[in-house]
């Protein structure tokens, strides 16, 4: 087995990658991620997420409420996603985010679909070894209990 540090993540892992995907929400490049580019990002995502539910998603992450997420407040929320509380929902909805089929599992396929959406220039191949890093059951999928250890072990194992 590789070291940890060796592992390829299919989160963010520092604050340079939550900038690269920041900047990629912020479509219009003025900082900021106002309501309408996340709903564009999700819909390019494949989420059929309601105009209610993106609402409440804004309120969340504004800490500031001035209608805007900015950097900062992305960060943070990237952060939160480890937190106690609301995280088993955050988990659930960020695991259906990639779980395109809504099977259950997330395969290396829809990791490179998920990924190529978002601009990453990844083979089929390397998501398979992705998905393998976190794979504990060796079934070639990542289920839902495999992708809550692999964000719980985050902050403590330096994989993420």
């Amino acid at each position: 087995m590789a070291p940890e540090s060796n592992k390829q993540s299919i989160f963010p892992t520092d604050k340079e990658e939550v900038k690269k995907i920041f900047n990629r929400f912020d479509t219009n490049g003025d900082g900021q991620i106002s309501e309408d580019e996340l709903t564009g990002i999700l819909k390019s995502l494949g989420s059929d997420t309601s105009h209610d539910e993106v609402k409440r998603v804004m309120a969340e992450i504004d800490a500031n409420s001035d209608g805007f997420i900015s950097l900062d407040e992305f960060i943070s929320f990237c952060k939160g996603i480890e937190s106690e509380g609301d995280a088993i929902d955050d988990l659930k909805q960020a695991f259906r985010l990639y779980d395109l089929n809504n099977n259950g599992v997330i395969s290396a396929n829809e990791l490179h679909q998920i990924l190529s959406r978002l601009g990453e220039n990844y083979t089929v191949e390397s998501c398979a070894n992705m998905i393998k890093s976190v794979d504990s059951d060796g079934d070639g999928f990542v289920d839902f209990e495999e992708f809550k250890k692999m964000m719980s072990r985050k902050e403590g194992d330096g994989a993420m």
